[in-house]
């Protein structure tokens, strides 16, 4: 049964401590040498290789994982129309989410966040999409996350003014708790070029769940926070892979430790969910729980 935004905000209350975010899943299956694909990256894994999908949920569920995503980065039906498989986006998406859903039925209660990212590529500055693909194209993804059992809409690595009005605007008419996490420059601006306070304010005003940033590096975002204040609910994932970020393979720099180190200073702004992004894998997630017990135990 899916749950209301109110209960997954009672979740992080009950337990002192943000809730913690499961690791990358994408670079993880590269270190494992499952061959990826052009379009459809990570998820055409779902298809191939369904058991390792499962069982690495599982190695972040026993990690200490309370938010499990979804690996349904690139199932959305612009990256799959690419693919030219012979697959619906529904089978698809329904195929991912039930992958989760199964890993999950371990005992212990997690939230299943459907991951929802930009229908082209993360890091892409200029739009070649037409408007009414790309509406449909978050529509119909965020819908199928949605019926197939995910708890939460989980948006990620957005850094497009256009795709984060489509999401927000959805989400918040639905009544679909959603949660928004950018993606954004050095000059801390979106890709798209709005400053990123701006998009923080805009997506404010849908009630999401929680605002959080993905994809970076933490000295970016401590830069941000030198004049913003953070959303009441926010949360976020770093980069943990070498020099410029892309769907290449990425190296892991940030070793579980040095990780918890550089992360342990913003738990005094209180966020929401804490995790770890490309190049990471479930040692981070083992690091930040015992962190977490470190800092929240009394």
């Amino acid at each position: 049964m899916n749950r209301s935004r109110i209960d997954i905000l009672r979740k992080h209350g009950s337990l002192n401590r943000p809730l913690i975010l499961d690791g990358a899943m994408g670079t993880l299956l590269q270190q494992r040498n499952l061959p990826l694909h052009k379009s459809l990256w990570a998820s055409i894994v779902n298809i191939t290789h369904p058991e390792v999908i499962i069982q690495i949920h599982k190695e972040y569920i026993n990690a200490g994982a309370d938010i499990l995503t979804t690996n349904t980065f690139r199932t959305n039906p612009n990256a799959v129309r690419q693919s030219n498989l012979n697959i619906t986006d529904e089978e698809f998406i329904r195929c991912g989410v039930q992958l989760t859903i199964d890993s999950a039925d371990s005992g212990k209660e997690v939230i299943i966040a459907g991951s929802n990212a930009p229908a082209e590529d993360c890091y892409q500055v200029e739009r070649s999409i037409a408007f009414n693909k790309l509406d449909y194209n978050h529509k119909l993804h965020i819908e199928q996350l949605w019926e197939n059992g995910c708890d939460l809409i989980w948006n990620e690595t957005q850094s497009h003014w256009d795709e984060i009005k489509i999401i927000s605007t959805f989400c918040s008419e639905n009544s679909f708790p959603f949660i928004v996490n950018l993606y954004f420059t050095d000059e801390l601006n979106l890709l798209s070029g709005e400053p990123l306070h701006e998009a923080v304010s805009f997506i404010s005003d849908y009630s999401p769940v929680g605002i959080g940033f993905n994809c970076i590096k933490p000295q970016l975002l401590k830069k941000y926070f030198e004049n913003n204040s953070p959303h009441k609910n926010w949360g976020f994932y770093f980069n943990c892979g070498e020099g410029k970020v892309s769907d290449e393979i990425i190296n892991c720099v940030a070793d579980p430790q040095s990780y918890a180190d550089e992360i342990k200073s913003l738990l005094e702004l209180n966020p929401m969910y804490v995790g770890s992004c490309c190049g990471s894998n479930p040692n981070h997630t083992i690091a930040i729980k015992e962190l977490f017990d470190e800092v929240y135990r009394n």
